[in-house]
């Protein structure tokens, strides 16, 4: 298992820090109860959906649970699963920085967005080359100490902006980009509606970039 001090500064091959998908090993044990339905997925396909397919079929042999007769919706905890299950996988970055931002200025490759009050905005770690999807700019929320932010202006290669608004997180606040909905995180939907991918597109893309680590 990992600390959430180890995930803040998980090494990136560029010696920095990357974005973290957490994967919860209490979650996939817990869906995997429920996931006997009827419908029969390749829950092991595409390294396990994002999720680590040597990782997964290690709990489930533990459970004594035959992959080959699971829902992956329920077993990954995704929409369209049973409502029961909770997420398995969620995204974690942190704040790099913080600065004002006056109205009128624009943020991101070709300003996208330009600021309609005087506000402040955070440069947070993860973009497209982390599954970061790029329509999400100006259309999803993340999470920064409890609250809700947009992510605005188009999503970098590794890194994101947002409006924090009068919000002053410091640098290395832990930011959640979706994860479970019971614990104030954005939904894996509100990814699905923002970009038109669907939740295996987005949790395979995700665990195949993002640094991955499983937690209790």
């Amino acid at each position: 298992m990992t600390s959430d001090a180890e995930i803040l500064t998980a090494p990136d091959a560029a010696g920095g820090v990357s974005p973290v998908a957490r994967v919860s090993e209490r979650n996939l044990r817990a869906n995997a109860r429920l996931a006997s339905t009827g419908r029969a997925d390749d829950v092991l396909a595409a390294d396990a959906w994002g999720h680590g397919a040597d990782w997964v079929a290690s709990v489930l042999g533990s459970l004594g649970t035959d992959p080959a007769g699971l829902d992956a919706a329920t077993l990954f905890g995704l929409p369209g699963g049973d409502p029961r299950s909770r997420p398995v996988l969620s995204l974690h970055g942190r704040v790099l920085g913080t600065k004002a931002l006056l109205t009128g200025e624009g943020v991101s490759y070709g300003y996208t967005h330009r600021a309609a009050r005087d506000t402040t905005v955070a440069l947070v770690t993860g973009g497209y080359a982390q599954g970061v999807v790029r329509s999400l700019g100006n259309a999803a929320d993340v999470a920064i100490d409890g609250r809700r932010h947009r992510i605005v202006g188009r999503v970098a290669m590794d890194v994101c902006v947002v409006d924090v608004d009068d919000a002053r997180p410091v640098r290395g606040s832990g930011v959640v980009f979706f994860g479970d909905p019971v614990a104030g995180h954005p939904a894996l939907g509100e990814w699905t509606d923002a970009t038109g991918w669907n939740a295996g597109e987005i949790v395979a893309a995700v665990g195949a970039r993002a640094v991955r680590t499983v937690v209790a």
